[in-house]
């Protein structure tokens, strides 16, 4: 028997198995060392606290999920999810509110701000896949600019009288129930409304043809073309859909706040982005997994939390998320080159 030669085989079967599971090691490295210097975070509370404020987070990051993998970038995203908020803050208030946003405006049921939020929302997310489709426009521009165009419109409508940019409240209670509410005792609805919109993205980037088209664009355009893909229409459907998983997240973030301003949202893409890269999505398109996804954003939520659990400075924070970015790059850059 070779020794010489089943020892490289069987380090290099390590390194790949590091490689290829870096995130998973990474996340379980992080909550032992989080539970070992603070023994209180391994609980309930802490595990359901950390789900429901990322969920909302977990929401838009499935719709960047797909406009990175399609090869683009949508650095709107933080702003549709805050004029979502404020549409939904602003149609949804209670009828009998000190300062109501519409004061002549009955109240509302709750798919009526929900589906207003959506239809704007998609609207903008089929402007930057129209620019960056049809006119051929890099999307990292696009989405620039709408990201300010948004904004402006959004405070524009914020500022209308009597509201006056003041923070919207008084939220509807069915609203604030899929946001802070709970079933059967203990679940927290935001948490199934976001399990739920993964397990659709899942599916449709896995088993639909849709979202088979959106990888072969992301890897190789030409090569999509030649394969009989409308890329045009499929980009333009990725950014409104997109758009439409962020107007998801902005609603909730309202009814989990029991309100909204127009800062919110402010910053969400990066932090989006920054979750998809590190779960394994490639910047460059082709490349990732809604559950890669999903650990990504965990991993964050993670870090927030237990930190801040220990008291670590918020500085200190963005830190580290900065270091787990660079390194998750770094890895996937070189298990691409060892693929090669």
């Amino acid at each position: 028997m070779n020794t010489q030669s089943t020892a490289p085989r069987k380090h290099r079967g390590i390194a790949d198995f590091v490689m290829n599971n870096v995130i998973m090691i990474s996340l379980f490295l992080l909550i032992v060392i989080i539970a070992i210097m603070e023994p209180r975070f391994i609980s309930m509370r802490v595990v359901r606290d950390i789900l429901i404020q990322n969920s909302s987070r977990m929401i838009i990051a499935c719709g960047m999920t797909m406009v990175l993998i399609s090869g683009g970038m949508d650095l709107a995203a933080g702003r549709i999810v805050g004029l979502a908020a404020v549409v939904t803050g602003s149609l949804g208030q209670v009828a009998d509110a000190s300062r109501r946003f519409f004061p002549n405006l009955p109240q509302l049921p709750l798919i009526v701000p929900l589906l207003a939020a959506i239809a704007i929302c998609f609207l903008f997310g089929m402007l930057n896949g129209v620019a960056i489709a049809k006119f051929s426009i890099p999307p990292f521009i696009v989405t620039l600019g709408t990201g300010m165009i948004i904004w402006g419109a959004n405070l524009l409508y914020y500022d209308l009288e009597p509201n006056n940019s003041q923070p919207i409240g008084n939220i509807q209670p069915d609203i604030k129930f899929t946001g802070s509410g709970y079933v059967f005792g203990s679940i927290p609805v935001i948490i199934l409304i976001a399990v739920a919109v993964v397990l659709v993205v899942w599916f449709v980037m896995k088993y639909t043809t849709f979202g088979r088209s959106i990888y072969t664009i992301g890897g190789n355009r030409d090569a999509a073309e030649v394969c009989g893909i409308n890329v045009p229409r499929t980009l333009i459907w990725t950014y409104a859909l997109a758009a439409v998983t962020f107007a998801i997240g902005g609603f909730l973030e309202c009814a989990r706040t029991n309100g909204a301003t127009a800062a919110y949202g402010e910053n969400y893409e990066f932090d989006a982005i920054a979750a998809c890269v590190v779960g394994g999505v490639s910047n460059s398109g082709g490349v990732g997994t809604v559950p890669g996804m999903v650990l990504g954003v965990l991993m964050f939520g993670i870090i927030n939390y237990g930190l801040t659990f220990l008291g670590v400075q918020p500085y200190w924070q963005k830190i580290v998320k900065g270091l787990i970015i660079l390194l998750a790059v770094g890895f996937d850059v070189r298990k691409n080159i060892r693929k090669k």
